[in-house]
This record gives structure tokens, sequence and C-alpha cells, in this order.
């Protein structure tokens, strides 16, 4: 699916351009063009590097899934690789989309194999904002995709503090046997999610500094506040690292002290039945003359004093909190 707008003489547009005259439309002055392609076919893709004059090796990395993030410098327009954030509520997962900017002197072209709804956020944002659009020229486009791309994140990090919180009570009060599962699956969507935004924080750095043609000086400091809420996420995912490592760590040592006091409960019954099972062995011998073998009252006697000594050293092993 394609589609496309166009900003030309203050006004912003969904208008049906041919990919054939894409060249035509961006050779005018004065204007902006934003072609956003959804899953990209092969015939398609040709057609806009042929229209853009996009070198090869940027199409190759924009068409490649799962490419890191990075920004790269082509003559006359820059390739922003940047990563879409969301969260499957079904099985408590994250997923992450790939979307392929090129950003020239007077058109954005995104690419992208999945739907992202920031994509209909920064279509408002530019619709709201196209004044300053004429000052930045695509500067601001690609700000305020980033931006929405970033503020996605956001809900997700509340979400996933969420998830350790109900993780951190399952382990305390609950000790449910499935927290360690789902400490290792959360804590696999931390790594890649570190594995994501830390190259991102390097293309924003990366935006800031960078002389280009693609946008002026101004339209860089907007970046600074893009930077500023990736590290915010960035610290959140640190530390919801760091949290789920010491439930961790929580749950084998409880699960250790539970396994501790099973083993003293085992051993305590273990040395009862056992000082009962002495008495019993003795008083079991089959030797004609032994003593109190003719009592009458022997046989109680020892049930009597098996009972005792049970008695008295499950009383001794209950105030040692063995049992």
């Amino acid at each position: 699916m394609i589609t496309i707008k166009l900003h030309t003489d203050g006004q912003i547009i969904d208008q049906e351009i041919p990919l054939a005259q894409i060249s035509d439309v961006i050779g005018r002055e004065g204007t902006l063009l934003w072609v956003d392609v959804q899953q990209p076919q092969p015939d398609e893709i040709a057609l806009l590097q042929e229209e853009f004059g996009l070198h090869p090796l940027a199409i190759e990395d924009a068409t490649i899934r799962h490419e890191r993030p990075k920004v790269e410098q082509f003559e006359g327009f820059l390739l922003i690789i940047f990563y879409a954030l969301q969260y499957e509520p079904g099985d408590q997962s994250l997923a992450w989309h790939q979307i392929s900017i090129f950003a020239g002197r007077n058109y954005v072209l995104t690419l992208h194999n999945a739907g992202l709804p920031e994509l209909d956020l920064i279509s408002d944002r530019w619709k709201t904002n196209h004044a300053q659009l004429k000052t930045h020229a695509p500067g601001m486009l690609v700000y305020a995709m980033l931006d929405a791309l970033v503020d996605a994140y956001l809900p997700i990090v509340d979400i996933v503090s969420d998830h350790i919180d109900a993780i951190e009570d399952s382990v305390f009060e609950e000790f449910d046997t499935e927290a360690l599962q789902k400490i290792f699956h959360l804590k696999r969507d931390l790594l890649t999610m570190r594995k994501i935004l830390t190259p991102e924080r390097d293309v924003l750095n990366a935006l800031m500094r960078r002389d280009t043609p693609v946008y002026n000086d101004d339209a860089a400091r907007y970046f600074q506040d893009v930077y500023d809420h990736l590290l915010r996420v960035l610290d959140s995912v640190d530390t919801f690292r760091d949290l789920l490592s010491s439930a961790l760590d929580s749950y084998l040592s409880v699960q250790s002290n539970r396994m501790n006091q099973v083993m003293k409960t085992l051993t305590a019954s273990s040395i009862i039945l056992m000082s009962m099972g002495l008495i019993a062995g003795i008083y079991g011998m089959n030797f004609v003359h032994m003593p109190e073998l003719e009592w009458q009252i022997g046989y109680y006697l020892a049930l009597g004093l098996m009972a005792l000594v049970a008695g008295g050293m499950g009383l001794w092993f209950k105030r040692r909190d063995w049992f």
C-alpha cells in the first residue's frame, strides 16, 4: 500500500501521484513530498529507486529485515533505520517493526512491512505544524516521525513496569512456580530492547551533530528532544533489568530456603522414625533369654516408649524450627 502526501504552498494534501512522475514532483521548488510504502514489492522498490535516485546499497540496507538501527549519508539524501515497538497483549510479548526513512532535500520516503499506527499520528502532527515545515523542510517531518516512534515506547515501558510489579508479588507473596519463566521471558525482551535502543541513541546523536543538506541547525535542535526521551527509555530498561535480576536472585533464595525447610522436615521425621525403629528392633530380637520378654505389659511399654521418644524429639525439633 502506497500513501503519498504533498506539502506545497503552505498546505498538505493527499494526492494521487503515479510513481513514474515522482521525479518530476520532487524537482519542483517549494514542495515537500512524503511517500509511505507498506509491504513494498520488488517492482515498486525498483521504480522508487529510479525515481528518487537512490543508491543500490541504501536500497539493500532498507529492505533487509532486522537491520541494525543506523543513519548513513549518501549523495543528496540520508538513510535512517529505526524501529517501532508494539506490545502484543495476547502472548504478552514485544514486537519490533523496522522502518526505513529516506530523507532528501525536499522529500521523505518511508518503507516498512507492518502497519504502524504511529504514522497516522505523524501525519496529524505534520498537518498541525505545517507552518514550521516551510523553514525546516524535511527535517521537521523526520523529527515528527522519530518523535512519534520514541513516544510510543513510553506506554510500553509502563506496561513492562506493571509486569515486573506482578512478578515481584508472585515471587514474595504467592511464590508462583511460573515466576522463573516469566522473569527470563521479560529479561529476553529487555535485552532485545537494549540491542535496538542503544544504536537508536547513536542515530539521534549523529542527527544532532551532523551537517547535512537535509535540514539546518535549527531543525537539528528538535532531535535533542527525541534524544532525551530515548535516554529516559534506556534508563528505564537498565533499571528494569536490575529489578529482574534482583527478583531472580530473590526467587532462587526463596526456593533454596523452601528446599532447606523441606530437607530439615524430612531429616527430623527420619530421625524420629529411626529412633522408634531402634526400640522396635531391640524388642523384636529373637532371643529366648531376654529381659522383659515375659512381661504382660511389655508390648504397651514399648509402644509408650516409642511414643515418648517421638513426642520428645518432635517437640525439640519444633523448637529448633525444623517443622
